[in-house]
């Protein structure tokens, strides 16, 4: 069984357009950025710097061009530019009206190139990027008679620093919270998995349980019904009996696969209360001692409230066939403020098909719980069984359904 989900289809095609537009974005940030500092740089070297004019473009790369590798790997742009201003003030003469060693453009780069740094490598290494620079300039300066304030260049390059920090921690944020909804996604879709299997569960029982069970019932009448049975056929009688009541076990066995605990009620099944007389005659055609009786209109029931009580006297009939077959089984049905159901049945004559603990009655009083009614089962004082379920007309706008509600005996 598979489940569609679109709204992960749409966030995940929307997320790769946005990661794409961003990066698409970034990159051109980069390149144009780069591009404009070059374009500054180069022919404005000579007003700061005595450099021949064959390498000036190539001190002006080496300080605009590293923003290009500010995607890309931030970390290596920074070092390249560290290392090419900290050349420039070392090995490139400013001139004497210039008291900076390197030129502005520079700078920029760098405090670009540290905001790249201090959004993608971890604190630790940003920390030390954040000292060098600091360092770096300030020595740089100072070391050209400058006087300046010794935590200028900290204090701005830490508030450079603390907003890409900042930054990147919504943006962490908002990866988390992404993950966590496609968590809830997928365990939504896996709830509503088990949900349907839990449908399938509960009318796989209700359908074929009860067929399986007539089939047993007449099977083991059939020899009292039939006249002139002789040993074979009563031999071959007893095996079709035998035979559906193994199935019967196996069949609840996979129902307990599908089966799971607390689930929210299920899609309406098909049948309705205007069915009932139709599963009436069919139950005692097979052989099922069976009255029963309507006060009111089955056709006034709502369909939804139909269902519940279809399958719970259908389970009811099952359970019967099993667990005391021959006994003769009462049914009362009273619809009235609301729908009053009875099932009673004496004791068995025949063998019972019972074994272990199946789903039976806390299938019926979920399905009683579901349309916001009840159902009580317990034994009758002489031997039989009582089922008793009342069902309201108007629906509850909110109900809960229980955890199974024991195994009870049937």
């Amino acid at each position: 069984m598979s489940i569609a989900k679109p709204a992960n289809r749409r966030r995940g095609v929307w997320g790769l357009i946005v990661w794409l537009g961003l990066r698409w974005w970034l990159d051109a940030v980069s390149v144009l950025t780069a591009v404009t500092l070059f374009s500054v740089a180069w022919p404005t070297l000579h007003l700061t710097h005595q450099v021949p004019w064959p390498i000036a473009p190539l001190i002006a790369a080496f300080a605009a061009l590293p923003v290009l590798l500010m995607r890309a790997n931030a970390l290596l742009g920074w070092a390249v530019s560290a290392a090419s201003a900290l050349f420039i003030a070392l090995a490139v003469p400013n001139l004497p009206d210039q008291a900076i060693p390197f030129q502005v453009v520079h700078i920029v780069a760098l405090y670009f190139l540290m905001f790249a740094v201090a959004l993608r490598s971890p604190p630790q290494l940003v920390a030390v990027v954040w000292g060098a620079t600091s360092l770096l300039l300030g020595a740089a300066l100072s070391a050209e008679g400058i006087d300046a304030d010794p935590w200028a260049w900290p204090v701005s390059l830490g508030g450079l620093v603390f907003v890409a920090l900042l930054l990147r921690s919504l943006i962490r944020s908002r990866s988390e919270l992404n993950r966590q909804t496609e968590v809830s996604d997928l365990e939504r879709a896996r709830r509503t998995i088990l949900e349907e299997k839990a449908r399938i569960a509960r009318d796989l029982h209700d359908v074929v349980a009860h067929h399986m069970s007539l089939v047993v019932v007449q099977a083991q009448t059939a020899p009292y019904r039939v006249e002139g049975v002789n040993d074979a056929a009563r031999a071959e009688f007893e095996s079709i009996g035998a035979t559906a009541r193994e199935a019967l076990n196996e069949i609840r066995g996979l129902l307990g696969v599908l089966r799971s605990d607390g689930q929210l009620a299920e899609h309406a099944p098909q049948p309705t209360a205007t069915d009932l007389e139709a599963l009436f005659v069919g139950a005692a055609r097979a052989g099922v001692d069976l009255t029963w009786s309507v006060d009111g209109t089955l056709a006034a029931i709502p369909d939804t409230v139909g269902s519940a009580l279809y399958r719970i006297v259908q389970e009811s009939l099952a359970n019967t066939g099993r667990h005391a077959p021959g006994a003769p089984v009462r049914v009362t049905i009273v619809c009235a403020a609301d729908v009053e159901l009875t099932v009673v049945n004496g004791a068995g004559t025949g063998t019972a098909t019972g074994g272990t603990g199946g789903h039976g009655i806390p299938g019926m009083q979920a399905r009683a719980l579901a349309v916001g009614g009840r159902l009580d089962a317990a034994p009758a004082l002489d031997g039989g069984f009582r089922v008793h379920a009342r069902l309201p007309l108007a629906l509850a706008t909110e109900f809960t359904l229980p955890a199974a509600a024991g195994s009870g005996a049937f």
